[in-house]
């Protein structure tokens, strides 16, 4: 497993040593003590996701305001443009992004911690992500800042309207979102 980091060092991204051959490959998606080793990453997941989402479809940027959620995230069929933004206020790189390409070939994976806001944005015609949380899912404490808030200014790299659930629509501006300390 190699790791790779980010402009913002929380946020890592994680490549997997993969067995390949005339028959197929195999990699270790997850592994305890390699995490905590080598990306000194000790969370515990208690929750797995599974989503398929069509092309230009845009999912975020999700956080919980209580009950904060890390992540672990990889795609299995097709491509897409991963974020974080760390909505940690007394972080140095408050409102600053990372974003990463992932991909059924690559089999890379984005390790989002918990105090950011996470979404994605589809590329290809379709894509399956897995992801693994560090805590339960809690809507009552889920909330979304706005995809194209111009003072995070994600490059999205889209040239039309992505497609937005009516929550990502009604997302608000980090200036005026519930935040962490």
């Amino acid at each position: 497993m190699k790791i790779i980091e980010t402009e913002i060092p929380d946020v890592l991204i994680i490549e997997p040593q993969v067995f390949e051959d005339k028959r197929g490959f195999f990699l270790e998606s997850f592994n305890e003590r390699a995490f905590q080793e080598k990306a000194n990453i000790s969370a515990h997941f208690v929750q797995d996701n599974h989503s398929r989402s069509g092309k230009n479809v845009l999912r975020g940027l999700h956080y919980q305001i209580k009950q904060p959620q890390g992540k672990l995230v990889r795609v299995i069929a097709g491509e897409i443009f991963d974020v974080a933004v760390d909505i940690r206020r007394s972080s140095k790189y408050f409102g600053q992004w990372v974003g990463v390409k992932l991909n059924a070939q690559n089999r890379h994976q984005i390790w989002v911690p918990p105090g950011f806001a996470h979404g994605f944005l589809v590329v290809s015609e379709y894509a399956e992500v897995l992801y693994k949380t560090t805590d339960y899912y809690a809507p009552q404490h889920e909330r979304t800042i706005l995809w194209n808030d111009p003072d995070i200014g994600v490059g999205w790299k889209i040239d039309l309207q992505p497609i937005l659930s009516g929550k990502d629509q009604a997302g608000k501006l980090i200036k005026d979102a519930e935040v962490y300390v």
